[in-house]
């Protein structure tokens, strides 16, 4: 073990680089660019929000930003990109905290999109349309299966989303990850993208305890037809494909304009559940903590115009181990020691101490550079 009594950032530095080193398994050779050199320039790129050029002007031991994106096309192929996403999904698995029980958690399978403004057809091949957003319908697209264990949460696997890939081959290819692992869901919390008939009959073969929200469709049939009265409910419901499930209608204030008051109302799917309205609307208020996770990533995010679609979906993936890394490491050195159940304190050590950390460790074994040439002509 890499870190022995206390994290450090030269600690975190070695831990990352031999855990992407080991499951990557990239073969660079070159006078200019080795593997540690390539893997640590992303990790100063992620960390920074940076590109691979900016990188490589402000540290002075390392390769020009040409000679590094020369070795990353090498690398990261396009044709290989089943291959990447299992490597990366090994590596966010070695970031599991050991005392993380793999029975009777929550679980959160949702997409993230990141916008893509190119007008390469060759790009475009890998993205995936969607509703306009950030002024675009072009996005590179991850699914991810999310777990929640107290005050962690941490992803356990990922998926690259290509399109014509639909929702169910996704679900069912991170619930087997998860099996995988040797984890077990007590529940499986889903938004309304996965309210679908195919999806919730496999969860219902699965007989995998399940949480969807639900779009309230219709004008005066359709589920609006159960949006009536004051109180919150159950009732079943049969979809147009007759799909037969149990809803659980919860009925909401939302403030229109200055203190008027609309009502509303909220829709979700229960299988193999038997939760009253107001605890299903309670519990799949927890799923949002998938969306504070995304967030972080962004902060992980590194900055790239790449031709490369492998080298953008590395990217996403590389922000999602570096977040379970963080994680890992307030696990191991900012646990409570008290009688009781496990517990972090997490203000010991926030994200952005982490990234400070890493940021100088790195800096300082590559040597940033406090100067710039002047030309005279």
């Amino acid at each position: 073990m890499i870190l022995k009594k206390a994290v450090t950032g030269e600690g975190i530095r070695k831990l990352s680089q031999k855990t992407l080193s080991e499951r990557l398994g990239w073969k660079v050779k070159g006078y200019k660019v080795d593997e540690k050199m390539l893997i640590e320039v992303l990790i100063k790129a992620a960390i920074d929000g940076e590109s691979i050029e900016a990188v490589s002007q402000d540290l002075e031991g390392v390769a020009d930003g040409n000679s590094v994106r020369e070795a990353l096309n090498r690398v990261l192929r396009v044709e290989a990109l089943q291959e990447q996403e299992k490597q990366l999904n090994e590596a966010l698995a070695d970031c599991l905290p050991e005392q993380m029980p793999r029975e009777g958690l929550e679980w959160v399978i949702d997409f993230h999109d990141e916008p893509f403004y190119g007008k390469s057809e060759k790009l475009k091949a890998y993205t995936v349309r969607g509703e306009a957003k950030e002024g675009t319908t072009y996005f590179w697209r991850i699914a991810t299966l999310y777990v929640i264990w107290r005050q962690v949460r941490i992803t356990l696997a990922l998926r690259y989303v290509l399109p014509g890939e639909n929702s169910l081959s996704v679900l069912e290819a991170l619930l087997e990850r998860g099996k995988a692992l040797g984890f077990s869901p007590q529940v499986l919390y889903l938004d309304k993208g996965f309210c679908s008939g195919p999806i919730i009959r496999y969860l219902q073969r699965q007989e995998i305890p399940s949480l969807i929200a639900c779009p309230i469709r219709g004008k005066a049939g359709g589920t609006r037809a159960l949006c009536k009265g004051r109180k919150a409910y159950r009732s079943p419901y049969t979809f147009s494909d007759g799909t037969s499930v149990e809803l659980a209608l919860v009925p909401s204030l939302k403030r229109v304009q200055g203190d008027k008051r609309e009502r509303t109302w909220l829709a979700f799917v229960l299988i193999h559940l038997d939760w009253p309205p107001k605890q299903a609307q309670k519990r799949y208020r927890r799923r949002f903590g998938v969306e504070s996770s995304y967030r972080q990533l962004g902060q992980l995010r590194a900055h790239s115009n790449s031709r490369n679609p492998a080298l953008r979906f590395f990217f996403l993936a590389l922000a999602l181990f570096l977040l379970n890394l963080w994680v890992f490491l307030l696990c191991l050195a900012c646990r409570l020691i008290q009688v009781g159940p496990f517990s972090i304190d997490p203000k010991s050590f926030r994200l952005n101490r982490f990234k400070a950390f890493l940021r100088r460790a790195l800096e300082q074994a590559y040597h940033s550079s406090l100067s710039i040439p002047i030309y005279t002509f």
